[in-house]
């Protein structure tokens, strides 16, 4: 057994959980700052001012503003929980209903808790080249998801006009952050209406 008192003991865990925390702030202050003002307005030094921490350790965190743009966009995505849509997804395996329900609730709460570092992206690739793929990696990485749901469904179950491009598309133009934005903001629909209407409205559009 060791000998350590227990607070040196575990010194090891503690300096690695205050260095998440120290990078959450960070990113949670570039976020913030970015959406506020504007990613060309926003500099490292600002990002350090407001998260209370010194410009040395937001370059030894991120690196640069590129990087704090990706742990921005990486954060946003962890909000939106993908594993409780992976854990939905297998408990449905059966039922292609309630798995285009499972994918339809994890772009309700990424549109939700994210439509501001969306925004955000968007505008970043339109000024910033080595930034511009951003997005698009983004979007690419829901249809790679949507295809593997697709293709693990036995024969017959899209419509019988359907080939499996053209149901990623219609899904994508469903559900996109263009009309979750459209829905809630200028509709007045909750979050939950337009979830519930995705799901309707996707087993309508591909299903058998």
């Amino acid at each position: 057994m060791s000998s350590d008192p227990p607070r040196r003991r575990y010194d090891s865990l503690r300096r690695t959980l205050q260095a998440q925390a120290t990078s959450a702030e960070i990113a949670h202050a570039a976020r913030r700052l970015f959406v506020a003002r504007g990613w060309a307005a926003t500099t490292v030094r600002d990002v350090a001012r407001e998260a209370g921490v010194s410009v040395p350790t937001v370059y030894s965190a991120y690196g640069n503003k590129t990087g704090l743009i990706q742990a921005v966009v990486d954060a946003a995505d962890l909000s939106a929980d993908a594993m409780q849509m992976l854990a939905e997804l297998e408990a449905a395996a059966d039922d292609p209903r309630r798995q285009l329900a499972a994918m339809a609730g994890y772009d309700r709460r990424l549109f939700e808790r994210a439509a501001d570092v969306i925004a955000l992206i968007r505008e970043v690739g339109r000024i910033e080249p080595d930034l511009a793929t951003t997005y698009d990696d983004a979007r690419r990485r829901g249809d790679q998801t949507r295809v593997q749901v697709f293709t693990s469904w036995p024969e017959n179950t899209l419509h019988g006009e359907l080939d499996l491009a053209t149901a990623v598309d219609i899904y994508a133009a469903l559900c996109n952050i263009d009309v979750y934005a459209t829905l809630t903001g200028e509709r007045g629909w909750t979050p939950d209406r337009v979830e519930s209407w995705w799901a309707r409205a996707l087993v309508r559009e591909l299903l058998a």
